[in-house]
């Protein structure tokens, strides 16, 4: 995903180039692999698979009842690399005689280093542990031009696309066994291909075992950089590097949060719908789902009566972080508290954040939305390009969500400088 233009309008050129990326994250995630490059992997998958269905999380472990290529259900399904523990990324730079690399190619190894393998020990509380290699700390030259392989918004299936991937592997096989990594990351000189605000690009191959091989195994799992996430707001140097959190986020097993007409239904709450401008975290739901959090952190409030439940800031470790309302096998509500801390900087309204989760709907087709507590307020950020009216989406004390037709109502009746209380009330149906 790419910057969105300060305007907050998108082109109708920026439309089709989502709309082809949403194509894209589904194709390249049909196929179930191993989640590693290597064939003897000790640890599959990603999320809380330890969790039973038959638990009492069991009615809040959603999961899609038709054909989803990248879902939003819990356990993440088979073929991802797994989100917790120690990662090894191969971090590769390549350019092409067509567009050489400028400078240093460790330079280009910086923009995203060590900044990402920050962002993800922060959001995981330390559980993923997050290792950039770089076995080759020189500009990888491919053998053709950025031109003859015709790659157009990074479309994987495309024979050029393929040709790159063999020719990548060929190249650098002399000096990586890929066996080794767990995923591979491509960082492309930025003048190959067009500005960030012109098209989409970069592009995530997510358990993709029809990929190329490498050393006997399919790059199976692999994110693709281009250009740079330059919105021209002077930023660049603090949140630039922030495209690899969420491609590598699809590696994990996460869907895009936007749809084609943007940022709209979750905003700047999860940087798998916004990865530009002022940093944002991961909401609750993908840590549970990423194993980030235990059963004792996430509430499942399945059953019809009153209960309340405390809840901790999310960029704070420890405490308790979700309580989850399914509404039936494949949807519900997700409660958490937001405030500005760890990766949330851009946080201007500290509060509760309700979002509906649906495991039937697909990525970059909305799976996620957030409900606005000041719908048509014009929100509370004055971060450039941070999707505004969401920023103040968030519930206070004394204001309630409420679903008058599914009988559910979240109420947040109390908050201190370490948690916030809720009362959730669900009406029992015929």
């Amino acid at each position: 995903m790419q910057p969105q233009p300060s305007r907050r309008r998108i082109s109708p050129r920026r439309l089709a180039a989502l709309a082809s990326v949403t194509v894209l994250t589904l194709a390249v995630s049909t196929s179930a692999g191993n989640g590693r490059l290597s064939p003897d992997a000790s640890t599959a998958g990603a999320g809380p698979a330890a969790l039973s269905r038959s638990s009492a999380h069991g009615p809040c472990m959603i999961t899609a009842d038709r054909e989803i290529q990248m879902s939003e259900g819990i356990p993440t399904t088979p073929g991802y690399t797994r989100s917790t523990g120690t990662v090894r990324a191969l971090t590769l730079m390549i350019d092409f005689s067509d567009a050489p690399g400028e400078g240093d190619a460790l330079d280009r190894y910086r923009e995203f280093f060590p900044e990402t393998r920050e962002w993800f020990a922060t959001s995981s509380y330390g559980r993923l542990d997050y290792r950039p290699e770089l076995p080759v700390p020189d500009w990888l030259r491919m053998p053709k031009s950025f031109r003859a392989y015709g790659i157009e918004r990074g479309a994987p299936f495309d024979p050029g696309y393929r040709d790159l991937v063999r020719d990548i592997v060929a190249e650098a096989d002399p000096e990586v066994d890929f066996q080794s990594y767990d995923l591979l990351n491509v960082l492309v000189t930025p003048n190959a291909g067009p500005a960030a605000l012109d098209t989409v690009l970069s592009v995530t191959f997510a358990g993709n075992k029809e990929a190329p091989n490498a050393d006997g195994v399919p790059v199976s799992n692999a994110s693709f950089v281009y250009s740079r996430q330059d919105d021209g707001s002077g930023s660049y140097d603090r949140t630039g590097y922030r495209v690899l959190p969420h491609e590598n986020g699809h590696v994990f097993g996460l869907p895009d949060l936007y749809t084609a007409e943007g940022g709209g239904a979750v905003g700047h709450w999860d940087i798998m719908s916004e990865d530009w401008g002022a940093n944002n975290d991961f909401l609750a739901w993908h840590k549970w789902k990423l194993g980030w959090l235990d059963a004792s952190q996430v509430g499942c409030a399945a059953n019809p009566g009153t209960r309340e439940y405390v809840l901790t800031p999310l960029a704070r470790a420890g405490g308790p972080k979700l309580v989850f309302v399914p509404l039936n096998g494949h949807s519900g509500y997700a409660v958490e508290l937001r405030t500005r801390a760890g990766n949330d900087e851009a946080v201007c309204r500290p509060g509760v954040l309700v979002y509906r989760v649906d495991a039937d709907v697909d990525t970059g087709m909305g799976p996620i939305t957030v409900y606005d507590a000041r719908r048509d307020s014009g929100g509370c950020t004055r971060s450039p390009n941070v999707h505004a009216e969401l920023s103040d989406a968030t519930f206070a004390p004394g204001e309630s969500f409420v679903d008058r037709r599914a009988g559910i109502r979240v109420a947040v009746i109390a908050a201190g400088a370490e948690e916030y209380r809720i009362r959730v009330t669900r009406t029992a149906r015929n």
